[in-house]
């Protein structure tokens, strides 16, 4: 069964206090490579057929109005995963 991967962010413009967590414990563990973390969520749906543009529309509306929260969020990408 084909999977349709959403992946939502907060808003670039947003604090991310979980991400500002990760980033000083890397630092603190020695690893200073990495500057800026943010921390966002993946959602996957499977799909019981096949994934139509009908299909992949409806996961967008899901996507934006009920996986996500518009004012502090973006959804960042939406796939399909067979």
């Amino acid at each position: 069964m084909p999977t349709i991967v959403v992946d939502v962010m907060p808003k670039a413009e947003l604090l991310d206090p979980q991400g500002k967590a990760v980033t000083r414990s890397l630092a603190r563990l020695g690893h200073d490579a990495f500057q800026n973390v943010r921390i966002g969520k993946r959602i996957e749906m499977t799909v019981d057929g096949e994934v139509t543009d009908e299909v992949l529309a409806e996961a967008k509306r899901i996507a934006d109005e009920v996986l996500s929260n518009q004012v502090i969020e973006d959804v960042v990408g939406i796939e399909v995963v067979e």
